[in-house]
């Protein structure tokens, strides 16, 4: 059986660690795909249960020199607890929760003084685990969950590493500043006290520097801890390469004071301290504007995360109890007031309000809800109290969806990542024999080792694959966080990237064009009869239809305000119509041969007419007279021709396909603009009229409901679906658009053309540097005359590189949405 799992990956500090690890992983056998992602730091592994465990899998990473932990969701607590002294208190804790039904594990450190449970939520509450802490002896103290703490955790990582590398930096910079000044002074003429002046006391001076460097190292030695390793491990990275230079540089100036030692004063010019220790420092700068930079391209998951409340109000025997949201089970009667955000997913059971959805649908208009209607958490309730049962909680809730949806997003690959990746693995290797090669050649026409030593350092410095590697995924993680601001769904990548490409987007017509249900759109009484009249004795007929165009014309009667009447006799008459009595009067309503077979004169010419512009006309007669034409129709939505205009403007043909009759077909195609009808086609062939229009070459998008349009979805290059979160649409389709709003359709282009035009200058750049990069530090300008580059600006460009890429990829945060004029 092949399970997919993700880890967490420590210990990576570019590209070409991401692709280390990934390497390790896809050795073993068993695995049916491996991908890291070296912005979100994670491993997505899809592997046979029968023939490999995850243990091997985080054996095989560590081999390769990195550290794989689980990344755990579910129902898993920490509380903790206050009152334990000793480890027999802890001991316990334990017992107490082992014995409750439901409880899967439970540890309890004493040093942490905190309880991890694990638990299956339909089996116990997450109050009776405090209670048997009571029962115990203990006081729970306020739950860390870690369904909402997973964030916060990551969050106060996050922050960790930044302040430590800024102190690293700090530190760092404040002695290579004075070691530089010291090394560069006599060279330039700056002022010098004559104690450590390198030609009056050499060896005080060299001591000087090697104090100087020392805490310099000391606060880069994770370089040297990664780098080393990767190298033993055969899978150098970016820390090698830093690892490398700087300590060549230190090696041949140690051996310098050696020589001066010895009474060699003159090799006092060879001392290169500086040289190693001004590079630390400034990669230590890059790498901590790197993880600021990085940082913010995560923040539409915390703006997600931070639309949940904090707490609950849970109705438990009669009474009213403030929870905290994780205590929240299913089937729990929640009660929410004005201006309160509802905690969790439920179905109201009473009361009447409105409910802002904006920030799950994008939607601004309230919506209406009442007994039997679905609220979601999150969404915020507007004018009234409500109670509903919880139907969702946790992971499950919409919100929650939707954040796994965007987080799966940014950690996916697109297609265009894998170039990056195959150059990523091979950049470091490839570096290395051209340092080598270069510093043997210049040695051979007869230059230093001084001269060599600066060229092999400069080179392993300059050529980092660390922009290479954040190009893409820095990208795509602020492009589909964008996107899900907007209520566009991005699932993956590779949807991402293949959106940009498309050429025709096909549309189903019911529901997506259109509105779905019908409505009435033309009342044309005959001569001696009134609008009203018709439609009131209509939709009293109609009154206990279930036939959809038989509610479309009792709903537009009661958005008229008719008063409807009792009926005293009913009659449907199968493929005619229906035939009442209504306060003493007959009421003949159906279609033209329904009036025929009771001998009544209809008005054909206006039935032809309604009937060319997509509407079915319904004709009624009233005690034998022919009344006029009710006509419904399945209108089309308010934005479905400035969408499809939309469209238009970035080249893209669109067609629609449906189930109906050319006819109508075409007369909802002339009001929208549609390029290419396919009509008549059934349900299950539609997914083969996509397929005919790949075969023309088209690149295709499938707009569908996610429920019967699922094959085409598949079937497309694109699938987008239209359907208000639902489950269907979103398992169904690449792409997921919150809202019913066919603008989101070219707002989903829009952004993937966006996203990729920012990838290619990412790594147009990333690589530009590189290949122009290298060959400067090789020494080629010197060859012609030009000056040689210092190891020193080496550094600083290469951290600035990374950098740069980061912050071309945030200017997608300033993306605009396609709107609906109104």
């Amino acid at each position: 059986m092949i399970t997919a799992t993700q880890l967490k990956i420590n210990g990576m500090t570019c590209a070409a660690c991401a692709q280390a690890s990934e390497r390790a992983v896809k050795k073993l056998p068993g695995v049916a795909e491996a991908s890291v992602n070296f912005s979100t730091e994670k491993l997505l592994v899809k592997f046979e249960t029968e023939s490999l465990s995850l243990e091997t899998i985080k054996t095989a990473v560590a081999k390769a020199g990195y550290e794989a932990v689980d990344d755990i969701a579910g129902k898993q607590v920490t509380i903790p607890v206050g009152g334990m002294t000793c480890a027999s208190c802890a001991s316990a804790i334990e017992r107490a929760l082992k014995k409750l039904p439901g409880v899967k594990s439970a540890a309890v450190n004493l040093a942490t003084e905190k309880a991890l449970v694990s638990y299956d939520s339909g089996a116990v509450r997450l109050s009776e685990i405090k209670q048997a802490i009571r029962k115990a002896g203990y006081e729970p103290l306020a739950i860390e969950a870690k369904s909402s703490a997973a964030v916060d955790e990551h969050k106060a990582a996050k922050e960790k590493e930044i302040r430590v590398l800024w102190t690293k930096f700090t530190i760092s910079a404040f002695f290579s500043i004075p070691l530089l000044y010291i090394a560069m002074g006599a060279m330039l003429g700056w002022p010098l006290p004559a104690a450590i002046n390198a030609m009056n006391y050499p060896l005080r001076y060299a001591f000087l520097e090697i104090g100087l460097v020392i805490p310099v190292i000391a606060a880069g030695y994770r370089f040297y801890v990664v780098g080393f390793k990767a190298i033993i491990h055969r899978s150098p990275n970016m820390d090698s390469l830093i690892a490398m230079g700087t300590s060549a540089a230190v090696i041949y100036s140690l051996w310098s004071v050696i020589a001066i030692m010895g009474g060699d004063f003159k090799l006092v010019n060879s001392l290169y301290f500086e040289t190693a220790g001004v590079i630390i420092t400034l990669i230590l700068l890059g790498k901590s504007l790197e993880a600021v930079t990085k940082g913010r391209t995560s923040e539409s998951i915390k703006k997600l995360m931070g639309l949940q409340p904090k707490t609950a109000t849970v109705i438990q025997d009669g009474a009213e109890l403030e929870i905290p949201i994780e205590e929240v089970e299913e089937g729990d009667v929640v009660m929410v007031r004005p201006g309160e955000k509802i905690p969790v997913d439920g179905e109201v059971l009473s009361g009447n309000t409105a409910v802002d959805e904006s920030m799950l649908t994008g939607e601004s208009m309230p919506v209406e809800k009442t007994q039997g209607d679905k609220v979601f958490g999150a969404s915020i309730n507007k004018n009234g109290a409500i109670t509903f049962r919880a139907t969702k909680v946790g992971a499950d809730t919409v919100l929650a969806r939707i954040i796994k949806l965007v987080e799966d997003a940014q950690g996916s690959k697109a297609p265009i990542a894998q170039m990056a990746d195959i150059v990523s693995g091979y950049f470091v290797p490839i570096v290395f024999a051209i340092a080598v090669l270069t510093a043997g050649a210049w040695l051979l026409l007869g230059h230093g080792v001084v001269f060599a030593l600066t060229v092999f350092v400069a080179v392993l410095t300059i050529a980092c694959p660390c922009a290479l590697g954040l190009a893409t995924p820095t990208a795509i993680m602020v492009g589909t966080g964008k996107g899900a601001e907007h209520g566009v769904l991005i699932k993956s990548g590779a949807a991402l990237e293949t959106a940009h490409k498309i050429n025709t987007i096909v549309f189903d017509k019911t529901g997506t064009i259109t509105k779905g249900r019908p409505e009435v759109t033309d009342i044309l009484p005959a001569d001696g009869f009134k609008e009203s009249e018709i439609l009131a004795l209509a939709a009293t007929a109609e009154k206990g239809s279930e036939h959809p165009l038989g509610e479309s014309i009792v709903r537009a009667a009661e958005e008229r305000g008719e008063s409807l009447f009792s009926v005293e006799e009913f009659k449907a008459v199968p493929g005619h119509g229906i035939a009442a009595t209504i306060v003493g009067r007959r009421v003949l309503l159906g279609n033209a041969r329904h009036m025929a077979t009771s001998g009544i004169s209809v008005d054909a010419g206006a039935a032809d007419t309604l009937a060319s512009e997509g509407k079915t006309p319904m004709f009624v007669s009233i005690d034998g007279r022919y009344a006029g034409i009710i006509a419904v129709a399945d209108v089309v939505k308010e934005s479905s021709a400035e969408a499809i205009a939309a469209l238009h403007g970035m080249g893209i043909e669109v067609a629609m396909i449906t189930g109906d009759s050319r006819k109508t077909a075409e007369a909802i195609a002339r009001k929208v603009g549609i390029d290419r009808i396919l009509a008549e086609v059934l349900p299950q062939d539609k997914a083969e009229e996509v397929k005919k229009l790949q075969a023309e070459g088209r690149k295709v998008a499938m707009v569908g409901d996610g429920i019967n349009d699922a094959p085409a979805l598949a079937q497309a290059d694109v699938g987008i679906a239209i359907g208000s979160g639902t489950d269907v649409a979103m398992e169904s389709a690449d792409i997921v658009l919150m809202r019913s709003d066919l603008m989101d359709v070219p707002t989903a282009i829009k952004l993937s053309k966006q996203v990729i035009r920012n990838i290619k200058q990412n790594l147009f750049w990333a690589f530009g540097y590189n290949v122009l990069g290298i060959p400067v530090a090789a020494g080629i300008l010197y060859a012609f005359g030009g000056p040689l580059l210092n190891p020193i600006i080496a550094a600083a460009a290469m951290s600035m590189s990374s950098v740069s890429v980061l912050a071309n990829a945030l200017r997608l945060k300033r993306f605009k949405a396609f709107k609906r004029t109104e």
